[in-house]
């Protein structure tokens, strides 16, 4: 069994390559609809194949080992000890409803480079089969990377159990020293919080100043104190002063300006996804527009790159690390979040000549262009084509805690897939989504991956005529599922009292079969579409009249928009007028 397992592992570390520009939300369970905790989390990049990573609870006997293998590469790092049993994992998720998601900021480049074993997939995948709570969690990270090490670039971890949800900042050390330096937060009951590829926690409560926080050194009052709501490294802020990276008293040190100061790019690319959420449940977010769009962070003094910073170089205009929604958010309120193209703003996606004559709301890469030797951004949005999973965890203290969790889960861009509804005690994965069933470069016809890109890509193509049906489906899948979950729960919860394992197979039967229907059907979607849409025309079906033996559907040929038609004419000035 242990061979199996340790296979497994292997076989799913190796599919995974680094999800290196990524969007997180997280939601209190004051800030929440039904109570829950919720984190929401892209993991996009172009070689990442989306399939849902499974870890089945295992017993192990003493002095067994676990092998480590870095999880963008694969390379075999070495390994630590077993722990004697480990919790059952689907995804990001955990029996107990422990959720961990995260975003890569990269940060100092002199601090990337470190020697150890453990990378911040491991520690992710690590933690949620060892870990029930997400004070656990922040121990086990703290306690792993200060005995083997951290090698990754910087990392923002979302750690959510069924009461609190943190956020929790690294880098390492790279040369000078072994291990991370790290801060984490609570996020407050009934606020929200956010990130995306930028570090985002400033000046935080210092904790000879503060009864809430603590150091790492007292780790044992964090776990027993459920008042603590900030611990850091003990050194997070004079390994900075000993290496010349900051200058200055403590109570003014910010993690984020020191170890991965904000630019246009990280601003306008990173933070403005932050701000596209915060506006949606926050007022008064227009406040920080200049310097989410990076066209205004302000500075008393400018930031100079590899000179020491100080309370002058940091940005005084930065968003808030979380805002107070102004309604509680639902689980597809969530699910939204995840589809934005910041529609209602100036950057809009689909309003300029770039979006097409069908409004199509994506870019391709590269992001950068130069024109006359200036140089120009499409926008990074917090939907992408890219994506190659996404998930709202949703942790609810008023279920069992080993047969609440949910994890929504869906494969390729988040604006057109459908949140499949995961149970987290679930003992098998569905073969649409089982690691293993094709790859990148390897096709399947049972992978939901390929089926739901097959598609959105196709929807890109007419994005104005294709798009409005995708969206119709999905909210007939997602808002009957959130109200049959309920019942299904309620139902699992009575077999549970009696017989755990009929309820946990109750819950894995009802996702697995839910997730088949919903990809069956999905490629049946696809054939409509695609026989209604090819060529460039809209067709649909006619009454057969009587008499006859066949007819034509139909046919429709859609203009162009009256812009793109301008853009054209203004290009291409008589070449085409009709004489």
């Amino acid at each position: 069994m242990k061979k199996l397992l340790t296979l497994l592992a292997i076989i799913c570390l190796l599919g995974m390559t680094k999800a290196n520009a990524c969007t997180n939300f997280l939601v209190t369970k004051g800030a929440s609809v039904d109570g829950s905790t919720m984190i929401s989390y892209a993991a996009d990049s172009h070689v990442l194949y989306g399939e849902l990573y499974h870890y089945p609870a295992a017993d192990y006997p003493e002095g067994a080992m676990r092998d480590l293998y870095d999880w963008d590469s694969g390379r075999y790092l070495g390994q630590i000890p077993e722990v004697r049993h480990t919790y059952n994992v689907v995804g990001n998720m955990n029996e107990w409803q422990l959720a961990i998601g995260e975003t890569t900021y990269g940060g100092l480049e002199e601090l990337w480079e470190g020697e150890g074993l453990m990378d911040y997939g491991t520690l992710i995948y690590i933690s949620l089969q060892r870990c029930k709570t997400a004070r656990e969690a922040i121990r086990n990270i703290a306690e792993l990377t200060a005995q083997y090490g951290y090698i990754s670039e910087g990392e923002s971890f979302s750690i959510a159990d069924t009461e609190e949800v943190w956020i929790m900042e690294m880098i390492g050390k790279g040369k000078y020293e072994k291990g991370m330096v790290w801060v984490a937060r609570r996020i407050p009951d009934g606020y929200v919080c956010g990130h995306a590829n930028q570090a985002r926690i400033t000046q935080f409560p210092l904790a000879k100043k503060n009864k809430t926080s603590v150091t790492s050194k007292d780790f044992k009052k964090f776990m027993k104190d459920m008042s603590i709501d900030c611990i850091y490294s003990d050194d997070v802020i004079s390994f900075a002063k000993k290496h010349n990276l900051y200058v200055g008293k403590d109570e003014d040190f910010s993690f984020s300006d020191v170890y991965a100061p904000v630019d246009f790019g990280a601003a306008r690319g990173c933070e403005m996804r932050v701000w596209a959420m915060f506006n949606k449940v926050a007022d008064g977010m227009y406040e920080y527009w200049d310097y989410a769009t990076g066209r205004n962070i302000k500075r008393a003094k400018p930031y100079v790159k590899g000179q020491p910073q100080t309370v002058e170089n940091f940005p005084s205009n930065k968003m808030p690390l979380w805002v107070k929604p102004n309604h509680k958010v639902s689980v597809l309120d969530m699910m939204n979040f995840m589809r934005d193209h910041l529609e209602g703003t100036e950057l809009d996606m689909s309003k300029d000549l770039g979006a097409g004559p069908f409004h199509c709301p994506y870019r391709w890469r590269p992001m950068d262009f130069e024109v006359d030797g200036v140089t120009y951004q499409h926008e990074r949005t917090t939907a992408t084509q890219q994506t190659g999973f996404s998930f709202v965890s949703q942790s609810n203290a008023n279920s069992i805690p080993e047969i609440g969790g949910i994890i929504w889960w869906s494969v390729d861009d988040a604006a057109s897939a459908v949140y499949c509804p995961m149970y987290t005690c679930m003992t098998d994965i569905p073969l649409c989504y089982r690691v293993g069933n094709g790859s990148m470069m390897e096709w399947s016809e049972t992978a939901g991956f390929w089926i739901f890109n097959q598609v959105s890509n196709f929807a890109y193509t007419k994005y104005d005529y294709i798009h409005p049906e995708i969206e119709a489906k999905q909210a007939e899948y997602e808002q009957a599922w959130v109200e049959e979950t309920k019942k299904v729960s309620a139902k699992a919860a009575e077999i549970y009292a009696n017989n755990p394992k009929e309820a946990v197979a109750l819950l894995t039967n009802y996702s697995s079969t839910e997730a088949t229907r919903l990809c069956a059907d999905w490629k049946v979607f696809y054939h409509y579409l695609f026989m209604k849409y090819m060529d460039g025309n809209v067709k649909t079906a006619r009454e057969l009249p009587d008499g006859h033996k066949y007819i034509a559907p139909k046919v429709e040929q859609p203009k162009y928009s009256d812009e793109f038609y301008k853009a054209l004419i203004d290009q291409t000035g008589d070449k085409l007028k009709v004489y």
